[in-house]
């Protein structure tokens, strides 16, 4: 309010009816016109105060720049002093208005700051699932979201964090806003990444988010969340959403735009931790006795299997020759007792290689 900015604000305060006219805020004006002119002399402190005060009430009214400087200049011709020096008339004019409008842009920036504050509370408890659904449903509508519909997240993260007072947000909301101005979506940042949150049957926005993300950060990933229901699920898709930036990290994918949907196998591996610890330790945990530790055989194993099990195509991947490679997988059933090339071994050797990177082994020790 302006109280918090102008403490006495509420001193002789303007009734709601009188705060529909423009002239409500000229209060006082012409008798320091009619004073300050005739003499020549500057506006004091206290004149100078009142019209700071007045063009902080009016911008909390919400009238506008324009009509307001109007009417100042309106009433400074109107009420000039007879006989004042025209120089004098507009010199306490320009003080009052200088005034004026140091306060009415200062109440301007408390009232954003004050928004935007409201603003990354709203989101920060949507996307983590603070606080009363009603109370988060009620405030939905205020910025833009319909709970009626179904949302989806997506997530950007890249080699920098970012606020959104950094060009590159500000460049992306620009340009996502100027596309879809009358779509009902939300951007933010948080935790240094950029956020999109938009209705889930419109993947569009989403897609466009990504390609919008991936022109401007060099290494980003944005990943894209399942469209959940309710302001529980709007948390739930950005979890998923970074979720699948972990997941893209730990395996090793270099896709610019990532899908919580297509990953799922993943966070089901990793639900049960111990026993992917176990299996890994179980399954790969000979591969540590080889010269040179188990990474060697490891990226061996995650080359083949990525390839379709194609070993002049994995070998290719490793700069290996074929025999090299086939050394490698010979020598990998040897220490493990399960062979890559059998069918029947191969799916527990490649939900092993799985785990082990999402549990970053060997390098984090099990």
């Amino acid at each position: 309010m302006i109280e918090e900015a102008y403490p006495g604000a509420s001193r002789a305060r303007p009734t709601p009816a009188e705060e529909a006219t423009t002239e409500t805020f000229l209060d006082g004006f012409q008798q320091i016109l009619a004073d300050a002119a005739v003499t020549g002399r500057r506006l004091t402190r206290p004149e100078i105060e009142s019209r700071r005060l007045l063009g902080a009430r009016a911008a909390e009214a919400g009238h506008g720049w324009r009509a307001l400087v109007r009417a100042h200049l309106t009433a400074g011709r109107a009420g000039r002093p007879a006989g004042a020096d025209p120089d004098s008339v507009l010199a306490v004019v320009e003080q009052a208005v200088d005034a004026f409008a140091d306060g009415y842009e200062r109440a301007q920036r408390h009232v954003v700051r004050r928004e935007e504050a409201a603003r990354r509370e709203f989101i920060d408890d949507l996307l983590h699932g603070r606080g009363d659904p009603g109370q988060l449903a009620s405030r939905c509508e205020r910025f833009g979201l319909r709970l009626s519909r179904t949302h989806s997240v997506a997530v950007a993260g890249g080699p920098e964090g970012y606020d959104e007072s950094d060009p590159v947000p500000r460049q992306v909301a620009d340009e996502l806003f100027a596309r879809f101005e009358n779509r009902r979506i939300l951007f933010t940042t948080k935790d240094g990444r950029m956020v999109c949150i938009a209705p889930g049957d419109q993947d569009d926005v989403l897609t466009w988010f990504g390609k919008l993300v991936h022109a401007r950060v060099v290494g980003s990933q944005v990943a894209v969340g399942r469209p959940r229901p309710g302001t529980v699920g709007i948390g739930h898709s950005y979890e998923e959403a970074l979720n699948a930036l972990d997941v893209a990290q730990r395996m090793g994918f270099d896709d610019p735009l990532l899908r919580a949907a297509d990953l799922l196998v993943f966070p089901v591996l990793a639900r049960d931790r111990p026993a992917l610890m176990d299996l890994v330790r179980h399954t790969l945990g000979p591969l540590e006795q080889a010269r040179g530790g188990a990474q060697p055989l490891l990226d061996t194993l995650t080359a083949y299997f990525d390839s379709g099990c194609v070993a002049t195509v994995a070998a290719r991947e490793l700069s290996l020759s074929v025999r090299a490679l086939t050394y490698r997988l010979a020598r990998i059933h040897a220490l493990t007792g399960s062979d890559p090339t059998d069918p029947g071994d191969r799916y527990t050797l490649q939900t092993a290689v799985v785990g082990a990177r999402l549990l970053a082994w060997p390098g984090r020790p099990l």
